[in-house]
């Protein structure tokens, strides 16, 4: 395994596995590994001839400085977990590595960057579409992969994959929970072990509206507000929003017709810890 900080060194890597004719399987991070991070990890060394992880901390998606210096950061511990599962190479490389004095060029997705997840953190998801563009533009990989927990997140990078030419194939995988059913996240570790306990409301209030659609209600109003109505039992819970939506879109829905993929959506600040989770629907 090799670690590689710099942009010239990750993107001459790229072309020769390319030249060889090997697949690269990509899994970009900003770190602070779990379980939920593995598990992208051991799709890509299952689809690819050769996989690279990405650390960085992205300055640019975070729209709260506090929040931004807060994160963990621990790039040998990381990397010490990555020796584990067979990863060939991690590019970490710096903030001026990235983003060279003077840069000015970003990439905005229209629409999808603005609401929910982009109407709460203004400016998030065009620092996400910036860096995983010039992600893509280093490594060039034949697949890359992102968590179904960050649904909204992985809706815009498909989006910016068709739109920008990509030969890139974007792999959603399952979010990973903890036994609880709290989704695994770098935040939670900012949680005490009650704390992550009573946040299993979260899961569980999304799961009222699995249990409510699969025995045949179709009505949005209704399925929302029975995730509202378990979150209110948990007054930790401080709903930022609730909607169920298109999958794909995240365009608002009245009703579940016949053929429409929907998406259950939840953001809530639980103890002073912003956690979102979501549920397919169908």
């Amino acid at each position: 395994m090799e670690i590689i900080s710099r942009r010239a060194r990750i993107a001459s890597v790229a072309r020769k596995l390319r030249r060889e004719n090997k697949t690269i399987g990509f899994v970009p991070t900003m770190g602070a590994l779990h379980k939920g991070h593995i598990s992208l990890i051991e799709q890509a060394r299952q689809m690819a001839d050769a996989v690279v992880v990405s650390i960085f901390v992205n300055p640019i998606q975070f729209n709260d400085k506090e929040d931004f210096q807060k994160y963990p950061r621990d790039l040998m511990a990381d990397a010490t977990i990555l020796s584990e599962y067979q990863v060939d190479y991690i590019f970490a490389p710096s903030e001026e590595e990235i983003y060279n004095e003077g840069f000015s060029t970003y990439v905005y997705v229209e629409g999808l960057s603005d609401i929910f997840e982009g109407a709460s953190r203004p400016g998030h998801f065009r620092g996400v579409a910036t860096i995983v563009t010039i992600l893509f533009n280093l490594i060039r990989p034949d697949f890359a992969f992102f968590g179904q927990k960050d649904a909204q997140q992985v809706a815009v990078v498909k989006r910016l994959t068709k739109d920008l030419g990509f030969d890139t194939e974007i792999v959603v995988m399952p979010t990973v929970r903890e036994e609880t059913g709290l989704a695994m996240s770098s935040r939670n570790e900012r949680l005490t072990k009650e704390q992550r306990e009573k946040a299993s409301v979260i899961y569980r209030s999304l799961c009222e509206a699995k249990k409510a659609f699969d025995s045949g209600e179709r009505n949005v109003f209704v399925l929302e507000n029975l995730i509202r109505e378990e979150l209110a039992k948990e007054p930790l819970a401080k709903i930022d929003y609730v909607a169920v939506v298109e999958n794909e879109s995240f365009k608002p829905l009245e009703k579940i017709t016949e053929g429409t993929k929907a998406i259950a959506l939840v953001a809530v600040n639980f103890a002073g810890v912003r956690l979102i989770d979501n549920l397919l629907l169908s």
